[in-house]
């Protein structure tokens, strides 16, 4: 079973350049698609799980679908898990940005591609988020639009979704945003273990 990684930086995670005693370089890297690999590579050791992350910081849902059927398609994975959205709205800062309409139609399209091509694979749809209470929180209403189409994408392409703006926001009730993201958007360790979590309780058994 092949499981691919798709996003932004949020996924990407330093991949390429993280390695070393015992990990591989160009490999998954330490985040969220990392600490899923180590969970399912121990508890389902007997299975044949290829894992493979194609995040790229700073990747809008335009770049995503540029590269998709070379980073996506072609590798034929059995399930697809993406995360994608804050760029779209935190790239509009430099005028760059992708507008929620856009946005949602391109994301369509990417998602009929995939499931033309790729019938039987299993599609993942993380919810983007913005941590509360941080650098980043003037931009929770326009990544809150961005979560709501991904959702309702989820709901007309039947696929598995994953909240997390609501458990990110429970988690700042016990440690302060800082905690969990140093600017709002990437995810310190603890808060790549919480998607991680939150990843294998919405997908296993696979």
């Amino acid at each position: 079973m092949k499981i691919l990684f798709q996003g932004d930086s949020i996924t990407d995670c330093g991949r390429i350049s993280s390695g070393g005693a015992g990990y591989e370089t160009n490999d998954v890297g330490p985040g969220y698609p990392g600490l899923i690999k180590s969970r399912l590579s121990l508890d389902c050791a007997e299975k044949d799980l290829t894992f493979i992350n194609r995040g790229i910081s700073g990747n809008r849902i335009v770049d995503l679908y540029a590269r998709w059927r070379a980073d996506c398609l072609n590798l034929e994975p059995d399930i697809i898990s993406i995360l994608i959205g804050v760029n779209d709205s935190w790239h509009e800062e430099k005028g760059n940005g992708v507008e929620p309409e856009r946005a949602e139609r391109i994301f369509r399209e990417l998602l009929s591609w995939t499931r033309s091509k790729l019938p039987n694979a299993r599609i993942i749809l993380l919810e983007p988020f913005i941590v509360p209470d941080s650098d980043k929180a003037n931009l929770a209403p326009e990544v809150a639009i961005r979560a709501a189409y991904t959702k309702k994408l989820a709901r007309e392409f039947n696929l598995t979704f994953i909240p997390l703006q609501q458990p990110i926001d429970e988690a700042c009730k016990r440690a302060p945003s800082s905690h969990w993201s140093k600017d709002g958007v990437h995810p310190t360790p603890a808060l790549h273990q919480l998607i991680a979590d939150e990843w294998l309780k919405a997908v296993l058994p696979l």
